[in-house]
């Protein structure tokens, strides 16, 4: 159960932080698509797929922190 409350407390802190609205709207998306009765999600293969691959990233350090994407988003603004 720490486990459990301590994931929520991370994804809390995640989601105040960050100011991307686009990915606001995707977990909003998820929650909203998600029933009361919590059921399992199915994912398609090219879904599973992508999971496959983030997961791969993080194993091998391909990832970069908010404040580096924040950084690269302003960039590519101008």
């Amino acid at each position: 159960m720490e486990n459990l409350q301590l994931l929520r407390n991370r994804l809390i802190e995640k989601i105040l932080s960050t100011k991307n609205v686009v990915f606001l709207e995707a977990i909003d998306k998820i929650f909203s698509s998600t029933q009361i009765e919590e059921k399992e999600i199915e994912l398609s293969d090219v879904q599973m797929k992508m999971l496959r691959v983030a997961e791969e990233d993080i194993k091998y350090g391909r990832v970069i922190s908010e404040e580096e994407l924040d950084k690269l988003d302003e960039e590519w603004m101008k």
